[in-house]
């Protein structure tokens, strides 16, 4: 993750901001932006095309949620970036779970579903799998869960992961072996 802005700025300028300082939000905001559309950008990547919930949308949505947070706990840029990755997260796995509400029945009309749509439906009940077995891993092994979140939804590499985590790289690197095998398996049988 690379910003023009010297980490040491960032850091106390979102450590205002959680002490209630909303001028150093406003600072904040247009200096963190690129980064978040790009984590943004990276989750949408994953999606169909044509997925109702554009990068821009998801970006204003997670920075709502974060924002309206009274009880984050911040303590640097990484770590601002890696919670932002999960809340992101969590838009797009509510965004599916609504698509999967209307897909069983939550709605009273039934219309018929156009073949897009359908990848959708399948793309939505994908990614509340795997929340659910993130959510799993997460009772089993909560780091490896996070290496998990970090890297695959935060696009951090090794060595961020392993700076917002505090742990070693080599912990970062088996972790992150095992949890892909274990949701693999748990996906996949």
């Amino acid at each position: 993750m690379t910003t023009t802005v010297p980490t040491e700025d960032l850091t106390e300028l979102l450590l205002e901001w959680q002490n209630g300082d909303s001028v150093a939000l406003e600072k904040l905001t247009p200096l963190v932006y690129e980064e978040l559309r790009r984590i943004a950008h990276r989750y949408m990547q994953r999606e169909r095309s044509g997925h109702t919930l554009q990068t821009t949308a998801l970006v204003h949505e997670a920075y709502v949620r974060l924002v309206a947070d009274k009880k984050m706990q911040l303590e640097n840029r990484t770590h601002f970036f890696a919670l932002m990755a999960r809340v992101m997260r969590h838009v797009l796995t509510d965004h599916a779970r609504r698509k999967n509400y209307v897909k069983h029945g939550g709605e009273m009309r039934q219309v018929s579903v156009p073949a897009s749509d359908l990848m959708s439906l399948e793309r939505a009940s994908e990614l509340v799998a795997l929340d659910e077995a993130l959510l799993e891993l997460a009772s089993i092994d909560l780091r490896k869960s996070q290496v998990v979140e970090l890297r695959y939804f935060g696009g951090l590499s090794l060595e961020e992961t392993a700076e917002v985590m505090a742990i070693s790289v080599m912990t970062v690197r088996r972790d992150w072996r095992a949890a892909k095998a274990w949701l693999f398996r748990e996906l996949y049988r």
